[in-house]
């Protein structure tokens, strides 16, 4: 079995075959597909994809950090209203983009810390979106990290989505307790995963696509879907030397671990 820990599957490119690309993905093996929030917006659509598939197609709450703006205070009383009235699998999708705009850095970094004792109050891991700038002189990845140990709390834990970091950068994120997820990047040829990856250990690692971003090879510059996941699998284990059985089972464990420390 496999589980997807991120995937917009609510979002407006799947609308004319959304149920057909979930069929594909769930006989793949796919047993679950973590939803990250957006905003406001994307809401409806991902609990309306969990009614339809209970069980399944699972949501996480926050804001995401692209979409955090001069005043976003609207947008987190939704999210704190929403966490407050039902459970939900993780806080996310929240963290630092220094990739689009710089504008808004200090209004992002508070919304994180924002999200993190939510994180604390209702015991839930996150999910993290840290982005580089387009020169790489803003490190999202480390700033997110300084955060955290800030932060202080020892539970946190959660996922450091599309991970396209450095070895470093991998091993200080393991060590705050967090799962690197990995994606499409690590088919790319110079996506710089295959570097380092094979010393990761795979107790580390869960898997994702970030559909419909990020599509792996051969598929890449397309709209990407969740069964795509076979890609990244055979990447994987090809970097692990291992097999792609004990990819899935291993990932999976991981995922299926971070959740059951919700209670």
């Amino acid at each position: 079995m496999i589980i997807e820990t991120h995937a917009h599957i609510y979002d407006e490119q799947f609308d004319l075959d959304r149920d057909q690309m979930l069929q594909r993905a769930f006989d793949l093996g796919v047993e679950q597909i973590w939803m990250p929030n957006c905003d406001s917006n994307t809401i409806p659509g991902m609990l309306a994809l969990e009614r339809q598939y209970p069980g399944k197609c699972i949501p996480m709450m926050g804001l995401h950090p692209c979409y955090v703006a001069e005043n976003p205070e609207s947008e987190m009383i939704v999210v704190e209203q929403w966490l407050s009235e039902r459970p939900f699998a993780m806080i996310g999708e929240i963290g630092l983009d220094y990739f689009w705009d710089l504008s808004f850095v200090l209004q992002q970094e508070s919304v994180f810390k924002r999200h993190l004792e939510l994180a604390k109050k209702y015991n839930l891991p996150i999910c993290i979106h840290s982005r580089n700038s387009k020169d790489n002189s803003q490190n999202a990845i480390i700033r997110c990290c300084e955060l955290i140990e800030e932060f202080g709390w020892k539970d946190l834990r959660g996922i450091f989505h599309c991970f396209s970091g450095n070895q470093q950068e991998a091993e200080r994120i393991i060590s705050l307790n967090f799962l690197l997820g990995i994606g499409g990047v690590v088919t790319f040829k110079n996506g710089g995963l295959d570097g380092f990856l094979p010393e990761i250990g795979l107790e580390h690692l869960v898997l994702e696509t970030d559909a419909p971003y990020l599509a792996p090879v051969p598929f890449r510059g397309k709209r990407n879907e969740v069964s795509y996941l076979d890609k990244i699998i055979e990447k994987i284990a090809l970097l692990k030397n291992t097999t792609e059985e004990e990819v899935r089972r291993q990932t999976t464990e991981n995922a299926k671990k971070l959740i059951k420390q919700n209670a």
